[in-house]
């Protein structure tokens, strides 16, 4: 179940980044978020009340689903939007990563949760490897206090997201069930884009090209119930420190998307990132040792038919 969790976290969330892609244009970045989050809540709200699946929530619950909204659905993405505008998606990305450092520190700064071993091993292979998958738009980037700023609002989001992973595990450890918080917290973090839209004085018509409100729909629907979902339910099933490990693999996903789509060009020093990467991953999850046990036991076979 955990890695069917988490690779549906990656195939999904990795696939995001395209979509997103194609939102960007005219529309004004809170307004683009505030409807992503606002269909999201109203279809999930709407089928776990059909299906009678809406769990009631304290006054404390509601208030910390607010929280969730503001640093998950609100702070992250805005400061990731107004972030593209100045950084290449590879640089980002690498800083969105950030979030397995986060998600271990603050796990255990709110409720003591050690952190294993073996995720020291994984980040030391993950995020060196996520930079020489990037490396060529790393050393494309011209060192700015306009850049510095960009880093700081990526490293910003990041932390917000992190943030919110700790109040989904509060949610959990109180048997609160993740869609009814998911819902609430899109929810109020749409109102909070919406805010910000109206202060900014933007407007909130949408283009009719459906290359856009395809992409909104698929945001809305796939990326974030489903993404979130699945990602929030790895958090309670296995922490959040090893569940944030999916931010360093779901770019990867993004990369043979863009591969497709947008002909980006692969490069000696990206296929040794993504070696690095997948080692990572066989180290987090402890697949490594069914591999190795697989390849002693065709060994062994192979010397016995010798």
């Amino acid at each position: 179940m955990n890695s069917l969790l988490y690779i549906s976290t990656v195939l999904i969330w990795g696939s995001t980044w395209l979509a997103i892609a194609w939102q960007v244009g005219d529309v004004a970045v809170p307004v683009s978020v505030f409807y992503r989050f606002l269909i999201a809540a109203l279809v999930l709200l709407t089928g776990l009340t059909v299906f009678r699946r809406r769990q009631a929530l304290g006054g404390s619950d509601h208030l910390y689903c607010l929280l969730q909204g503001g640093c998950v659905f609100g702070l992250n993405f805005y400061c990731f939007y107004t972030a593209a505008a100045y950084l290449p998606s590879g640089l980002i990305a690498i800083l969105f990563s950030m979030s397995t450092l986060f998600n271990a520190v603050n796990g255990y700064l709110f409720f003591r949760t050690p952190v294993p071993r073996v995720f020291y091993w994984a980040l030391a292979l993950g995020l060196p490897g996520m930079v020489l998958i990037f490396w060529q738009d790393l050393i494309a980037v011209e060192a700015t206090w306009t850049l510095l700023g960009a880093v700081g609002l990526s490293l910003l989001g990041t932390f917000g997201f992190s943030l919110g992973n700790m109040v989904s595990v509060r949610h959990q450890r109180r048997g609160l069930q993740i869609n009814t918080t998911n819902a609430f917290a899109m929810l109020y973090g749409a109102l909070f884009m919406g805010l910000i839209a109206l202060v900014q004085g933007a407007s909130f018509s949408l283009p009719e090209e459906p290359r856009y409100l395809g992409a909104l729909v698929y945001l809305a629907v796939i990326g974030s119930i489903g993404g979130f979902g699945a990602y929030f339910m790895l958090v309670g099933r296995i922490g959040a420190g090893k569940a944030a490990y999916a931010t360093v693999l779901f770019p990867l996903v993004a990369l043979v998307l863009s591969t497709i789509f947008e002909g980006y060009q692969w490069h000696a020093s990206a296929l040794v990132g993504l070696a690095m990467i997948a080692s990572g991953n066989l180290l987090m999850f402890n697949a490594h040792r069914a591999v190795w046990g697989w390849v002693l036991v065709r060994t062994g076979a192979r010397s016995a038919q010798g």
